[in-house]
């Protein structure tokens, strides 16, 4: 089953419109009513969101034996243009118990507004808890803490065969050089380009170079200057950024690299980004940059995910050996009520039994600690819950989805697109730097 959680588009409208309790059979402690909790509720709690369709029957699914239990109901509803609405509805008094809401930029916006609720001592217990220090920032605003996270995606993922890199004689890279150097021999081994790439995605056509030039400033820079720049301290004109582009280019400009079955490089931009499944399920291209979620596409292209089956992965490989740096997304669960009922229901989804309920459905993955990788419907899932349950991972979210959205969702993916045409770095740089909103 193929996750979508890897990038909500923004629309442009949507971009317009974003201008504890202590529970028995939740991991927040023992039963009881904490005192924070507000009114007993009325048996119902309403939550709104973007996931749709098979995801959203399955969300509904994850949580039915809970409501049950616990004779609450929560009413699920989905929107297409939830990031827009979500703003429009809180501000025009309509706003849902919860929402599940997928950009750490548009949670903050909310909360710093002053519509989202602080959450209660049981949420704020279980994600000290069962998730990273990194995860409990994004769901933190001026040092109050609002909302846990839900569900996670892993960027970063490096496609390839066993079977190919045995015959070639290469093995898995320890690090960006090693990458580099099994890059060359695998071309020199079977004189065509190792690497396919696919940046194609309508009007979102771009996003998936953006994701190469967020894992190398993160593993160059280092985490600090990632967070500066995404915040626009370190600008896009920073040397360190431009380092970044130009690791990135060493593969992806190089026409001796790519793009493997479809062309020269400015091919990339106009290969749809599901469609370099094929020509790696059928080992026919070595190489490919792409999240967790790209095993559906293998699925559907017949191939077979898993570590001696005909495509596997590896995390884009750290400059240093030892290091292991992950870019990534997911959602988090803001309150717009504090009845006891909402806070049941939030303190829930916070727990390790929800994350293991939604998790065995299939699908979907989260970086709560609780959660055992063994419920993971695929082996690519079960990997990526590893790496995010690991200690040593140093986790940062999605740098565009982080940007503001002339930039994020704007001038970066269009400066991308413009970089594979043949753009020079510095122009790109300084055009995508022009997009960030003036103070």
């Amino acid at each position: 089953m193929r996750s979508f959680l890897h990038r909500r588009i923004i629309t442009p409208v949507a971009l317009a419109a974003i201008a504890g309790i202590t529970l028995a059979g939740c991991s927040g402690g023992p039963g009881g009513t904490d005192a924070e909790a507000g009114a007993a509720g009325d048996g119902s709690v309403s939550v709104y969101s973007g996931i749709s369709g098979t995801e959203a029957e399955l969300l509904e699914e994850s949580w039915a034996d809970w409501e049950a239990e616990n004779d609450i109901e929560i009413k699920f509803e989905s929107s297409k243009e939830f990031e827009a609405q979500i703003a429009i509805r809180a501000q025009g008094g309509n706003a849902p118990d919860l929402a599940i809401i997928p950009q750490p930029g548009l949670f903050a916006d909310l909360a710093s507004r002053g519509f989202l609720k602080p959450a209660p001592t049981a949420v704020e217990d279980n994600v000290d808890e069962y998730w990273s220090a990194d995860w409990k920032a994004y769901g933190t605003v001026d040092d109050v803490f609002y909302g846990a996270p839900l569900m996670a995606s892993v960027k970063g993922f490096i496609w390839y065969s066993p079977s190919k890199f045995a015959e070639w004689g290469v093995e898995v890279p320890k690090t960006w050089d090693d990458l580099l150097a099994v890059t060359k021999t695998i071309q020199e081994k079977t004189g065509t380009a190792p690497w396919c790439a696919g940046f194609g995605s309508g009007d979102a056509t771009g996003w998936p170079g953006t994701d190469w030039v967020e894992d190398l400033v993160l593993r160059q820079a280092g985490a600090d200057v990632y967070d500066q720049w995404v915040a626009n301290e370190v600008p896009f004109t920073d040397p360190q950024i431009a380092e970044a582009f130009d690791a990135v280019g060493e593969i992806l400009l190089n026409p001796d690299y790519v793009n493997a079955t479809f062309g020269d490089v400015k091919s990339i931009n106009s290969i749809p980004f599901g469609d370099v499944a094929t020509p790696i399920a059928d080992g026919t291209c070595a190489l490919h940059h792409q999240a967790s979620f790209f095993d559906g596409f293998i699925a559907d292209a017949g191939g077979e995910v898993g570590p001696d089956a005909d495509v596997w992965a590896f995390i884009t490989p750290s400059i240093e050996e030892g290091g292991q740096a992950v870019t990534g997304g997911g959602e988090f669960v803001g309150a717009f009520a504090d009845d006891a009922d909402t806070q049941k229901v939030q303190a829930y989804l916070s727990s390790p039994e929800w994350a293991n309920s939604r998790v065995a459905l299939g699908g979907v993955l989260s970086a709560n600690s609780g959660l055992d990788p063994e419920n993971a419907t695929s082996p690519i899932l079960q990997e990526s819950i590893k790496i995010l349950q690991d200690p040593n991972t140093t986790f940062r979210f999605d740098g565009s989805d982080l940007m503001p959205g002339t930039v994020g969702a704007g001038t970066f993916w269009k400066g991308i697109v413009s970089w594979i045409n043949g753009t020079p770095t510095a122009d790109v740089l300084t055009s995508i730097e022009a997009g960030w909103p003036s103070e």
